[in-house]
């Protein structure tokens, strides 16, 4: 099996622009599925639907639309597919030196810096926040290019003052590491994208980066604040968040589906997870969609 790292994606803005803003829709699918980074920031938004998140080491399960601000050199999957049953997917991206080298050090910059800081572990918006600049990140694609540019500044600003946010990956967590680190945790991450399914032994894991199974342990600790085997079952459950919402499966398919050998143990481990058994989180996601 060959194991991919996360793909490094080139962005160039279009000519005449400082920042790159697309606009997808149910007939213009995202295509930027696939696990990668770049030194853009990245502001997602979403418009209704369901999906996966992953970001970094996080992985979680979103309804009613996503408002998601992603910092440089943050590895993520795209968030969208023909399953998502979104309205629309606003992508926008910037470099933080964008409008100068300066520009942001000025002290009317001072939240928005501060939120840059705060997205290098992912930011997710939810409540007000993600209603409010939903609708005003929907509205950009009939504006000038100037309006656009300061509307995104405005939108920048309202995010750098809302409560309504979650962190996804916390100070334990830094893809700013060397680059030999780097290149190992995204082996690592890969390896459980593409196997999650199967039985993932410490052994296998140690051997795939050249370490013993305690140094590996303490390595994955250290760079996700999280243990390895912690970080795979959070990936199957989410797998089976996103299976529960959008496959006519039965329970117990979903559970050896996403991984899991044992019913009893997917139930109590589900309901850690989210709260609720299988059959109450399905249950609530209809009547939550309809």
């Amino acid at each position: 099996m060959i194991l991919q790292k996360p793909a490094f994606e080139s962005i160039t803005p279009n000519f005449g622009h400082s920042y790159t803003f697309q606009k997808f829709s149910e007939t213009n699918l995202n295509k930027s599925t696939i696990w990668h980074y770049h030194p853009e920031i990245e502001l997602v938004y979403v418009n209704g639907g369901t999906g996966k998140r992953q970001v970094g080491s996080h992985v979680s399960y979103f309804t009613d639309g996503e408002l998601i601000l992603i910092g440089s050199n943050l590895p993520h999957c795209g968030f969208t597919d023909k399953l998502t049953g979104n309205k629309s997917e606003t992508v926008i991206q910037m470099k933080t030196d964008f409008l100068g080298n300066d520009f942001f050090n000025i002290p009317e910059m001072k939240k928005i810096q501060k939120l840059f800081e705060i997205a290098k572990g992912g930011v997710v918006f939810s409540g007000k926040t993600k209603r409010k600049i939903g609708e005003k990140i929907d509205v950009l694609e009939y504006q000038t290019d100037f309006q656009r540019l300061l509307s995104i500044l405005n939108i920048l600003n309202e995010l750098g003052n809302s409560q309504d946010i979650k962190v996804l990956n916390g100070e334990g967590f830094s893809m700013e590491a060397e680059v030999k680190d780097n290149d190992r945790i995204n082996l690592v991450f890969n390896f459980v994208k593409t196997n999650f399914k199967e039985e993932i032994p410490l052994q296998e894991m140690a051997d795939l980066v050249s370490m013993t199974i305690p140094s590996f342990c303490r390595y994955f600790k250290k760079i996700t604040n999280k243990t390895f085997i912690q970080f795979v079952n959070e990936y199957r459950l989410v797998h089976a968040s996103k299976l529960l919402a959008e496959k006519p499966m039965s329970i117990t398919e979903v559970c050896f589906e996403s991984g899991f050998n044992n019913f009893s143990h997917f139930n109590k481990s589900f309901k850690k997870f989210t709260g609720q058994n299988p059959s109450e989180y399905r249950n609530q996601l209809k009547t939550v969609l309809q």
